[in-house]
């Protein structure tokens, strides 16, 4: 959860009834998960103004795509997935064809194209 382990939380809940007092830390409690609920009832509502006002081609849009981080992770991870794509593809060119064309035998002439001249 965030990030946050066991001994951080029993510090925080430490600090917090120093600061509150065992007899205000409920009130307190109960003010800090409606703030959050209401945090997180703004951003979904955000998110749902942005997508309405972009159009359907976005309706699977989330907050976090935005972030310039995660966008060029994206772009980065992709285009190494091409150059892998691409590297594959060169290696496993000319193992399975045939020669295109023989060595021409002593004294033969090679082809000659009459319409590429």
């Amino acid at each position: 959860m965030f990030g946050i382990g066991f001994g951080e939380i029993v510090v925080i809940a430490f600090i917090a009834v120093l600061v509150f007092g065992p007899d205000r830390l409920p009130e307190v409690a109960r003010q800090a998960g409606k703030l959050v609920r209401q945090m997180r009832h703004f951003a979904n509502n955000a998110r749902d103004e942005l997508r309405s006002e972009l159009g359907p081609e976005y309706a699977d849009l989330e907050l976090s795509d935005l972030d310039p981080r995660a966008i060029v992770r994206k772009h980065l991870a992709e285009a190494m997935a091409e150059l892998d794509e691409l590297d594959d593809a060169v290696r496993n060119a000319g193992e399975d064809d045939e020669p295109s064309s023989l060595p021409l035998a002593p004294g033969e002439r090679p082809p000659y194209d009459f319409d590429a001249t």
